[in-house]
């Protein structure tokens, strides 16, 4: 997993219906509370951002990395993502990993 770090761009992973923020929505990190946890502010729109949340790094994946200037490849967020499921889901992955290959 890449190590968040201020203004990283991050895709949530979780629905927050407390904050009205659902799975795919994208924010900023705005504050580093410790190794684990952020603060996070998504914008509802062009004028207006989000309440800042405090988020787990479990509950989010770095797409665009502040320092480097670089967004992540499909690879590295497929990874990220795949590291926070249980593994029966990722066999599942795996197998369906592999029928595409099927198809190719």
């Amino acid at each position: 997993m890449i190590q968040p770090s201020l203004n990283d761009l991050v895709e949530l992973l979780v629905n927050l219906p407390e904050y009205n923020l659902a799975i795919g929505h994208k924010g900023r990190i705005i504050d580093s509370l410790d190794e684990a946890h952020f603060e996070v502010e998504f914008i509802e729109d062009i004028e207006e951002a989000s309440e800042p949340c405090v988020l787990s790094t479990e509950q989010f994946i770095v797409i665009w990395q502040a320092e480097t200037e670089e967004w992540m490849t499909t690879s590295d967020k497929i990874i990220a993502i795949v590291n926070n499921l249980p593994e029966e889901k990722r066999e599942e992955i795996l197998n369906f990993a592999q029928f595409l290959l099927q198809k190719v």
